[in-house]
């Protein structure tokens, strides 16, 4: 099918609108949407990553070299910033400085700084077994009626609390 507009390219976009319960349908090729201003999803990015990529990039200085290549998979980086995806595990050592220049303008620096996982210390796991226990005692005290040796147990608690 060819374009309504130009009579000339193969028609990619194809526009239905309905006025009055009228049914009008336009048929473009690229370049007469375009003009139109009609959006195709040719033109945008095809990731978010992408996006930010390809705008991060538009920032650097200098000349940018988009013919390195992954010698695993052949992925070159002009493909990733279009992308936003890596082809395989040893692209990441092939786009190595890209990704960190890339990494830093992102999140202000190439190396992980955030929380880590800390497992919960020995001493405070006894500590809390600790406390399991003495207040199974406490009601045990309270059930039997035995206040002293409760209010005893109660203050203990209170101190490793």
């Amino acid at each position: 099918m060819l374009c309504d507009n130009c009579k000339d390219r193969d028609a990619v976009v194809h526009l239905t609108s309905i006025v009055d319960n009228a049914v009008t349908q336009v048929h473009l090729c690229e370049r007469c949407a375009a003009e139109k201003g009609v959006e195709t999803t040719v033109a945008l990015p095809t990731t978010p990553l992408g996006a930010l990529i390809k705008a991060a990039q538009q920032q650097l200085p200098g000349p940018v070299r988009d013919g390195t290549a992954c010698t695993v998979c052949g992925l070159t980086l002009r493909e990733f910033r279009a992308s936003g995806r890596l082809g395989c595990p040893a692209c990441y050592g092939a786009f190595d400085q890209p990704l960190r220049d890339l990494l830093k303008r992102v999140h202000g620096d190439h190396t992980h700084a955030g929380r880590r996982y800390e497992p919960p210390l020995p001493e405070g796991a006894q500590r809390q077994n600790s406390l399991l226990e003495l207040r199974a005692a406490l009601k045990r005290a309270i059930d039997a009626e035995q206040f002293e040796q409760a209010a005893s147990l109660r203050d203990q608690i209170r101190g490793l609390e």
